[in-house]
């Protein structure tokens, strides 16, 4: 892995390289900015780190602000540290903003500071690069997501999936536990070996035994054939127990000697047949209260439980969202043949949703944006129109005259039904959820309704904490439009913010 110095002082950068050579680090120098960049065009894999100089002569038209910028678009994987003699902390920030590792000043640098900070961006890099191999493995099973919390349950898959040890996935309803199953058995020894699905809820208690351990013909009414049961066809693979914490209690004894003794007697049979299986299970219950309510055999838990996987909700790793978001839209476009995008505005709002179903809600709801909006930019009013909650708060009704034209708005304000003519007060309040306004012969309609459209922008931010994406889809507006009526009555966002 090279170290790659980008200076247009040639004595600087040998010293530069000195030191990095001194360390065992490989070096490679260019002295301009379109040198770097046609290196990094043909070898960016070679590069683990990048030190670059933030001013250059006059012979180049581009600034080390301007490299760091396109590298941080192309070669994201690729950790810059900026150098400068000119450095200002101005400078420092931007360049930090636009994703420089650390800036380094040239005036105070001296050998042990470039080492020490040479070391800290390799061991960075390191433990990047283990990270990508984590992220490779498990995003080819289907598992997207690049936060740390989902690094470690990548790790958990790796570290036991090689091992035969018998795997607990929990976690929410929609989090991914499949998944996870599947990875566990893409990176075992038994891949190219069977895995099957037990779904617990749908197998009938009468039928429970023959359909897991086979049985014999004649063995009971209907029993036509002998049969081979789940137990057997995991044979040498994985037997993925799914909502295991579903099971009747009065048939939970009947897995514990086989997957002890990893053995199996066919109903109707005398005889045993060895299985070689690895067990993984899943749910979304709480096994421990359940065996404390007496719902669920502890017997069966620690043979279950060897080890654990808990699968993070969604809401856990918001920061996976826009990945997810860009994987499901990308699948879209490749069955579909379109070309649809996503606004930034509509993805801050889903990262901002709570999703009581996690992955598979927010894949569901995507699908049907997706296929049902009229452009080809996924907005917040297509989100919205799906996500609409049955248990909104309720609509508040204004005078008439006011109803008449907010109900031409996206608010879904009502007018009061026959509602009766104000009879001749100069000022006349009216109730808008908990606060009253006046109506008056001062003040013309466009006034009054802008005073109402005010208002029911205040309440919807106090709602959503100053969240101005969340107030955008609740009123049914564009979050540019909210955004030139916050600025248009002066309102103050930050004052609704915890």
């Amino acid at each position: 892995m090279k170290i790659l110095i980008v200076d247009d002082n040639r004595d600087f950068c040998a010293t530069l390289a000195d030191v990095v050579r001194g360390e065992g680090w490989n070096a490679e120098i260019r002295n301009s900015p379109e040198q770097a960049l046609s290196f990094l065009e043909t070898s960016s894999r070679e590069v683990g780190l990048m030190l670059l100089d933030i001013e250059f002569g006059s012979e180049s038209s581009m600034t080390g602000i301007d490299v760091l910028g396109r590298s941080i678009r192309e070669y994201p994987s690729i950790p810059i540290i900026m150098i400068s003699g000119k450095g200002t902390i101005e400078t420092a920030v931007k360049a930090t903003k636009l994703g420089a590792l650390n800036f380094i000043d040239k005036s105070s640098l001296t050998n042990d500071r470039l080492v020490a900070v040479l070391t800290s961006a390799m061991e960075r890099v390191k433990a990047d690069s283990s990270n990508e191999e984590l992220r490779r493995v498990v995003e080819g099973q289907g598992i997207i997501g690049r936060s740390a919390i989902m690094m470690e349950v990548a790790d958990k898959i790796l570290r036991y999936g090689r091992t035969d040890l018998n795997v607990l996935i929990t976690g929410e309803t929609g989090t991914g536990k499949k998944l996870v199953a599947h990875a566990l058995h893409g990176v075992s020894r038994r891949s190219k070996h069977p895995f099957i699905t037990v779904d617990i809820p749908n197998i009938p208690r009468e039928l429970f035994q023959s359909e897991l351990f086979g049985h014999m013909k004649g063995a009971f009414s209907g029993a036509m054939d002998t049969k081979r049961g789940l137990f057997h066809q995991a044979h040498k693979g994985t037997l993925f127990m799914d909502e295991i914490g579903d099971m009747p209690l009065e048939l939970q004894a009947n897995l514990l000697l086989p997957m002890e003794q990893k053995a199996v007697r066919r109903v109707g049979s005398v005889e045993t047949e060895d299985v070689d299986i690895r067990f993984v299970s899943a749910t979304d219950r709480d096994l421990i209260a359940s065996m404390g309510d007496g719902r669920f055999r502890e017997q069966l838990y620690h043979r279950l439980r060897e080890c654990e996987i808990y699968i993070p909700s969604l809401r856990e790793r918001i920061e996976d969202v826009p990945l997810i978001v860009e994987h499901y839209i990308a699948k879209h476009n490749k069955e579909m043949g379109d070309q649809k995008t996503v606004s930034s505005a509509a993805v801050e709002y889903l990262q901002q949703y709570q999703w009581p179903g996690n992955v598979r809600e927010l894949a569901s709801v995507l699908r049907v944006a997706l296929q049902t909006m009229s452009n080809d930019q996924l907005e917040i009013t297509d989100l919205h129109r799906i996500l609409k909650r049955s248990s909104s708060q309720p609509i508040h009704r204004v005078a008439t005259a006011v109803g008449a034209v907010a109900a031409a708005t996206p608010q879904h304000y009502q007018p009061a039904a026959a509602a009766p003519a104000p009879q001749a007060p100069s000022h006349e309040p009216v109730a808008t959820n908990g606060s009253q306004i006046d109506l008056g012969e001062d003040r013309s309609l466009k006034d009054d309704l802008a005073m109402v459209d005010k208002m029911k922008i205040e309440k919807t931010l106090e709602r959503t904490n100053g969240n101005v994406s969340k107030a955008a889809a609740i009123l049914a507006v564009s979050r540019e439009t909210l955004h030139n009526k916050i600025r248009k009555y002066g309102i103050d966002v930050h004052r609704y913010r915890a």
